[in-house]
């Protein structure tokens, strides 16, 4: 099992997943879902290497560094910490 954590709490899900539905129940804020508005954007500030390589939607974004949309993201296993940034 994986694991999620923000400063709210923490969340497992299974290895292999992805990141929508857990960063949902843990307060992270969505807005369309599909990789194109940048409301889901959060810092992984531990766990980096946890996640799959950033998809295309993620890099026309250009998020840069430890940057990633929650809409879009895989972990593969392990765990992984992040913040939402501030808007």
């Amino acid at each position: 099992m994986a694991k999620v954590k923000t400063d709210k709490g923490e969340v497992e899900i299974p290895d292999g997943s992805a990141l929508k539905s857990a960063c949902k129940s843990l307060g992270i804020v969505f807005g369309c879902e599909q990789g194109m508005c940048g409301t889901c954007s959060v810092r992984v500030e531990e766990g980096i290497e946890n996640l799959e390589e950033k998809n295309e939607k993620e890099a026309f974004m250009a998020l840069a560094g430890n940057y990633r949309l929650m809409c879009q993201s895989r972990i593969k296993s392990g765990e992984i910490k992040i913040r939402q940034n501030s808007r």
